[in-house]
C-alpha cells in the first residue's frame, strides 16, 4: 500500500519546476519577490503531494502543520486540490470533506480555493463531484479558477485580457456574475505574474476593461497582503494609484485578513499591508469581514457573495471619505 500511494503521488503531483518565475516567464522584481512567490509554488505543490498519498486528512496534517507559517494557508490549498482532484477520480471519496473536518477549517478560505485549482485540471462533466457546499464561500472556487488561467495560461487571460461571459457553474448561477469572480482570480494571479512590482499591476490592469478593474484590484489586494512582496512604500504608492479602486483594493486586502487571523498565521507583513490599503491592524480588517456577515442574504439576483463584498468595501469607502 505504501508503494501504492507513493505512486499515486508522484503521478498526481504537478512538477515543481513549473513554479519556478523563469519557466512561467513572469516578472522578477528583486530576489526578495523571486523567493517569496516561488515558495509559495514550492510549498502549495508541498501540501498538494501530502494529500495526493496521505491515506487520510488526519494523516495528511502532519506535514501540513510543519509549514512555516507564511506559507502554511498556501500548503493547505494544494491539500485541498489533491482532495478534490481524489475526489473526482474513479473511487471518489471524501477527501476534501474530511480535509474540512480537521485541521484545514481554519484554512477554509484557502481550502475553497484550492477546489478551484482542481476544477481548472479536471473535465467538465467531474464538476459536479466537487464539494463546496457553503453557498458562500463557494464561490471561491471560481476565485481559484480564475488564479489557475492566469498563472498557467497568461497570455490569454492577462496578456489577451480572456473573459468568461457566462460560466457554467455553479449550474444555479447567476452565470454572468460567476466571470466576475474568476476575474478576482485573476486579479490575485497578477500579483504573481507581475512579480509582486506594483507599478506593474497597475499598468496591466490598465489594459483591462475598466468595468473588470474593481475584481481585478480586489484580487490584487487580497494577493499583496496574504502572499506580500512589497514593502510600506511600495503598498502606499498602490494605493494611491488604484484612485477610484481604492476600496476594491482593500476589500481584497481584508480577506485575506480574515483568512489570516482564521488560521492564527498573522505575520509582519499582513501587519503592513493592512494598515496602509484598509487603514487597520490585521484583527481589524479581519473584524470587517466578520461583521459584514451578520444578517447576511442574497438580494434579488444579486449572489450572497456579492453582498458581502459590497459591505466590505463600503466600510471602506466610507473609511476613505471621512
Amino acid at each position: 500500500m505504501k508503494a501504492w500511494r507513493t505512486l499515486r503521488r508522484r503521478v498526481l503531483t504537478p512538477d515543481v519546476s513549473q513554479t519556478l518565475m523563469s519557466v512561467r516567464g513572469f516578472h522578477v522584481k528583486d530576489q526578495a519577490g523571486r523567493e517569496r512567490l516561488e515558495n509559495v509554488g514550492r510549498y502549495f505543490l508541498t501540501g498538494y503531494a501530502a494529500a495526493a498519498e496521505a491515506r487520510t486528512a488526519a494523516e495528511a496534517e502532519v506535514p501540513l502543520e510543519a509549514v512555516a507559517a507564511p506559507y502554511r494557508g498556501f500548503a493547505y490549498e494544494g491539500a485541498a486540490m489533491a482532495s478534490a482532484v481524489r475526489d473526482a477520480l474513479p473511487g471518489g471519496g471524501r477527501h476534501v470533506r474530511d480535509l474540512l473536518a480537521g485541521r484545514g477549517d481554519r484554512h477554509v478560505y484557502m481550502a475553497y480555493v484550492g477546489v478551484g485549482w482542481a476544477m481548472a485540471r479536471l473535465p467538465r462533466p467531474l464538476w459536479g463531484r466537487l464539494h463546496a457546499p457553503d453557498p458562500l464561500l463557494r464561490w471561491l472556487v471560481l476565485d481559484g479558477y480564475g488564479f489557475h488561467q492566469a498563472y498557467f495560461k497568461t497570455s490569454r487571460y492577462v496578456d489577451g485580457q480572456y473573459r468568461h461571459d457566462r460560466f457554467p457553474w455553479p449550474v444555479e448561477g447567476p452565470a454572468d456574475y460567476a466571470a466576475r469572480v474568476v476575474d478576482q482570480g485573476v486579479g490575485r494571479a497578477t500579483w504573481f505574474v507581475c512579480g509582486t512590482d506594483a507599478r506593474r499591476v497597475v499598468q496591466t490592469f490598465d489594459r483591462f476593461a475598466a468595468d473588470r478593474r474593481p475584481d481585478l484590484y480586489a484580487g490584487a489586494g487580497l494577493a499583496a497582503t496574504y502572499a506580500g512582496g512589497a514593502g510600506a512604500q511600495e503598498l502606499t504608492w498602490l494605493r494611491d494609484a488604484a484612485g477610484p479602486y481604492a476600496a476594491d483594493l482593500a476589500q481584497g486586502a481584508a480577506f485575506a485578513a480574515g483568512a489570516r487571523v482564521r488560521a492564527g498565521l498573522v505575520v509582519p507583513h499582513n501587519e503592513v499591508a493592512t494598515r496602509i490599503l484598509c487603514g487597520l491592524p490585521t484583527q481589524a480588517a479581519a473584524a470587517v469581514t466578520d461583521e459584514a456577515r451578520i444578517d447576511l442574504a442574497a438580494v434579488g439576483a444579486t449572489p450572497v457573495y456579492e453582498v458581502w463584498r459590497r459591505r466590505i468595501k463600503s466600510t471602506f469607502a466610507s473609511t476613505r471619505r471621512a
